[in-house]
């Protein structure tokens, strides 16, 4: 626990540097050691991905539609409940859809299952993991992951399966599922698979990443890069939209569709049980936030918007993995403070350890995509995928 806390530490500290916000000469000489480490970074992606365009290293082909829906940056573009609508939309027009995960921070096998798989079946290699078959949920959050298993709870009818290898997930879909079209959850820089359409998210809130790649800033690649896209996603935007940013992306992306949308709050739902509440239920509540994502300020407008107090918070690295004692530490400092409730994300909630004890009530928020430009377009998308006629109403 306390390594952990350490690695958490480390990374909110990176983050502070990389922002600007950490001051003083030990961080103004990291920042030039991070600087220099971002131009190799970008040396070493821009030949990788001159190397698969000109087939000197060779994608594999799956043999049915592929799509990718993936970003330039790392942190919370809001990838995850795009992935979902894309998903549903696919499967409610005819497709057999599965959606292939790396599994960010799930459980790994042990030494000793993995010594077993090879004993019984003769292979080093393991199978993929099956989160949901496509009828059925088969795995918990912690052995899946956060954002598959939250992907295959919101979506009973469509497949979803985990491993870092996706070639070998894709196979498996294809095969054992009977999947004929694989989305690939964060799969923009997974050029494994070739043949393929690209979805680009770009985070209005800060879409360049602070104008330099890992480790300096937060690009994975040159945005210049994002002229692979097929379809790019503006998100969290604001009613109005991002003209300028929509500008800057048709100058580096002239073909392109562009979508501008926002995360809309849709309910509240306990964490440990069915009971849902209306939004308004928020006006004038006094909650304790808390929170395990990248950028956890969104999180907390939206409950300020919707006329929460915020009397307590609680903010963890991304991805946090929470105990029963955070959890009951949180009830007990936000009590402290008049909270009437915990609230968080749906992200984090699948990530609460059931606990005993439950004095005021804990809720989440559920968030969906909510298109403010180019809803025609993506639908026409969608139909061209499915082979079907676009739509003229």
């Amino acid at each position: 626990m306390a390594h952990k806390r350490k690695s958490e530490q480390i990374e909110t500290y990176l983050l502070s540097v990389i922002d600007g916000t950490a001051k003083g000469k030990r961080s103004a000489v990291l920042r030039v050691v991070m600087h220099m480490f971002s131009w190799l970074f970008t040396l070493i992606v821009q030949t990788r991905i001159q190397l698969y365009k000109h087939r000197i290293i060779r994608g594999n082909t799956l043999g049915c539609q592929v799509i990718s829906v993936g970003n330039l940056t790392v942190g919370g573009t809001g990838k995850t409940p795009v992935v979902e609508v894309f998903a549903r939309n696919l499967q409610q027009h005819g497709r057999k859809v599965a959606i292939l995960s790396r599994g960010y921070k799930s459980k790994e096998a042990s030494f000793r299952e993995k010594m077993i798989q090879r004993i019984t079946t003769g292979k080093i290699e393991t199978p993929p993991r099956v989160v949901s078959d496509g009828k059925r949920l088969l795995l918990d959050s912690w052995s899946a992951g956060d954002e598959p298993y939250m992907l295959a709870s919101n979506l009973p009818d469509v497949a979803v399966v985990v491993d870092k290898d996706r070639v070998k997930a894709g196979k498996y879909a294809i095969k054992e599922l009977g999947c004929d079209t694989l989305i690939l959850d964060d799969g923009f820089q997974y050029l494994k698979v070739g043949h393929r359409l690209d979805i680009a998210l770009v985070d209005s809130t800060n879409p360049f990443g602070y104008g330099h790649l890992l480790p300096r800033g937060l690009l994975r690649e040159p945005m210049r890069n994002i002229k692979r896209a097929g379809f790019i996603f503006i998100t969290k935007c604001k009613d109005g939209g991002a003209p300028e940013l929509k500008e800057q992306l048709r100058r580096l992306n002239p073909v392109a569709e562009i979508s501008e949308c926002r995360h809309a709050a849709k309910y509240l739902k306990d964490v440990f049980g069915d009971t849902k509440y209306p939004l308004e239920k928020l006006k004038g509540l006094k909650v304790a936030a808390v929170s395990a994502i990248a950028v956890p300020e969104s999180f907390e407008k939206a409950l300020e918007a919707f006329g929460a107090e915020i009397v307590y918070t609680r903010r963890f690295a991304d991805h946090h993995r929470f105990t029963q004692q955070e959890i009951i530490n949180t009830i007990n400092w936000g009590m402290k403070r008049g909270a009437e409730a915990i609230l968080t994300t749906e992200k984090d909630a699948v990530r609460f350890p059931s606990v005993g004890r439950r004095d005021i009530p804990i809720i989440y928020m559920r968030v969906e995509i909510e298109m403010l430009s180019g809803e025609e377009e993506f639908m026409d998308w969608i139909m061209r995928i499915c082979f079907k006629t676009p739509r003229n109403d």
